[in-house]
């Protein structure tokens, strides 16, 4: 597997001596909010976070690992494996927050990508399930949580604990997808798919997870995404790549919701597609599993008022759309945030897309 070098900046700001590894070289970084040496209590009901509102820069730089046998597909599924020292997390039920904070019996913060290999699209909305074996007896086995971070962007991950050095197997097992897959994605990742990705645990990748404090931790910005030739990152397309006309984006608690329509064969029988694409600010990161209902409102009368459904497509990627009879210049759009993107966030996320209201727009 090739590997490549990766330097992590600050949008507007360098970072000199940024330090880490991904599997056999480069450099690398990214955190969580505490530096992770700081053993704290695994699990809290209360969401205890000292970060500032909103996406801001989280406190550290860490190396990576990805075992030479990390890559693997099965059925409509790619799926990737990373380790990183392990991590504090917040999960979300709604819009609240639930810390999950590292334990020092803990040795790796465990990370799967899923995506569409033809087309490079990340793949939210799968259970994945996680088994750790060693000499075909199970370690540790769970359900990983959809996650967002600042360098992987939307992924699962979670903590785990390992017996000690020695040779492991990760069993990766995905189901199928819950958003509608559209387009050339329409009768695929419908079905239950597994993987075996073994790997080493030892001092030898202990060495790659390193971590150094960053001084501009808690500054609004955030940390670059990684760039990888083998992997995607799920950063949401620009406006102008994405297929329509281009109402415009609104910023609802630091997520941007752009707005678009097409009149082409994505409104089938109806007169337009309309859709969002919500992302993060600063790197356009694909913000998922959101509850959205809109509103278009033409000479004062209500042409449509429902949900709009999460679905994936080729060129939308993952998005929130529905069939509209069509959109008249004029028309007034309300997008009403239900429910919260429903994803773990590591640190620098876990403040902002909670408190979400809605966005008005004029075609």
């Amino acid at each position: 597997m090739q590997r490549r070098q990766l330097l992590r900046t600050l949008p507007g700001l360098a970072l000199a001596g940024a330090a880490g590894c991904l599997g056999d070289g480069g450099s690398e970084g990214d955190g969580t909010e505490t530096p992770t040496a700081t053993a704290t209590p695994t699990e809290t009901e209360t969401p205890v976070t000292d970060g500032p509102d909103g996406v801001y820069v989280q406190s550290f730089l860490e190396g990576m690992a990805m075992p030479d046998s990390g890559m693997a597909m099965a059925g409509d599924y790619s799926f990737a494996l990373m380790l990183v020292v392990p991590h504090n997390f917040w999960t979300v039920t709604g819009s609240e927050l639930s810390a999950h904070r590292r334990e020092e019996s803990q040795s790796v913060h465990l990370m799967v990508q899923v995506w569409d290999e033809e087309t490079g699209v990340v793949l939210p909305e799968s259970g994945i399930s996680v088994e750790i074996l060693q000499d075909g007896e199970t370690v540790s086995e769970e359900v990983i949580y959809p996650m967002l971070s600042q360098r992987m962007g939307f992924h699962y991950g979670g903590n785990f604990t390992l017996d000690g050095d020695g040779s492991y197997t990760a069993r990766v097992s995905a189901s199928p997808l819950n958003a509608e897959p559209m387009g050339s994605f329409a009768g695929r990742f419908d079905a239950e798919a597994s993987v075996d990705l073994p790997f080493e645990y030892n001092q030898a990748l202990r060495d790659q997870m390193t971590v150094e404090e960053l001084d501009q931790a808690g500054d609004a910005g955030a940390i670059r995404p990684m760039e990888m030739e083998m992997m995607p990152t799920g950063i949401a397309a620009p406006a102008e790549e994405l297929p329509g006309e281009t109402v415009g984006t609104q910023r609802v608690d630091d997520a941007d919701l752009l707005l678009k329509y097409a009149e082409n064969e994505l409104a089938g029988d109806a007169g337009a597609y309309l859709y969002v694409s919500a992302r993060t600010p600063y790197n356009d990161l694909v913000l998922p599993m959101m509850s959205l209902d809109a509103t278009v409102t033409r000479d004062g009368d209500s042409v449509y008022d429902d949900q709009l459904t999460r679905a994936i497509h080729p060129e939308l990627q993952y998005h929130y759309g529905t069939r509209v009879d069509g959109i008249e210049p004029g028309d007034e759009v309300e997008v009403e945030v239900v429910t919260p993107p429903q994803v773990g966030r590591h640190e620098g996320y876990e403040t902002a897309f909670l408190q979400m209201g809605g966005a008005s727009f004029t075609v």
